[in-house]
């Protein structure tokens, strides 16, 4: 048995929690890995690979990704995410939705963005979050990102929700975090969903509770994925 699986991963746990409940729900004895952690405050597209399509799972890397993301204005934490600390707020009576529109829309683009201190990324074979749990944050440099598109969905302030569609690396709290500083009251992630990777996308995927109700092998797809 062997393929990917489209996995519309619910907001609240973590990209190994699904897994985990494959390998409770069906106990395959193929290996199983994902494509690319999606945070535990993030739903959407979680592209699972079984048996030997795992061998393939680091070309999803580099697919185009989609999101849509929502901030709240005047609020940084220290993971970025509404999940964190806060540590510090800012004003936001005075800003307007011209200087939100015009903040935004300046990301687009090849930028430079410094991932968050508490991620997933290594340094040394240890992971950042695990480096920030240990009271060792590490402030990495900043890495070139491609904003393909960025749209502007909502403007409610303090909440603003986008569309955006990136390239490899790009972290949306990141986004989030950078656009509050640019406004000068600082912002954090409050929703994210991913909707699209590669050519899998958020309305084909498979709710957990749903998959509980087939068979693994009928959810497999077999097909060769490409960039979109």
């Amino acid at each position: 048995m062997e393929g990917f699986i489209n996995i519309n991963k619910p907001s609240g746990i973590t990209s190994y929690d699904v897994i985990r409940f494959i390998k409770k729900t069906f106990h395959p004895k193929e290996k199983i890995g994902h494509t690319g952690t999606l945070d535990p405050l993030a739903s959407g597209v979680l592209v699972i690979c079984i048996g030997r399509a795992t061998k393939r799972a680091h070309l999803f890397l580099g697919m185009e990704k989609e999101y849509i993301t929502t901030m709240e204005l005047g609020k940084s934490t220290d993971t970025d995410d509404i999940d964190g600390n806060v540590i510090r707020t800012g004003p936001v009576d005075k800003i307007t939705t011209e200087d939100v529109q015009k903040a935004i829309l300046g990301f687009k683009g090849d930028i430079e963005q410094v991932p968050p201190v508490v991620s997933a990324l290594k340094l040394k074979g240890e992971k950042l979050y695990n480096l920030y749990r240990k009271g060792n944050p590490v402030i990495l440099e900043a890495r070139k990102i491609n904003i393909k598109e960025i749209e502007i969905l909502n403007i409610e302030i303090p909440y603003v929700t986008i569309r955006v569609i990136c390239g490899r690396g790009t972290y949306m709290r990141a986004l989030c975090r950078d656009i509050g500083e640019k406004l000068g009251c600082g912002a954090t992630q409050s929703k994210l969903l991913r909707t699209r990777v590669g050519n899998f996308k958020v309305e084909d995927g498979i709710p957990l509770e749903e998959l509980k109700k087939r068979s693994l092998e009928s959810c497999l797809l077999h097909e060769n994925f490409g960039q979109k």
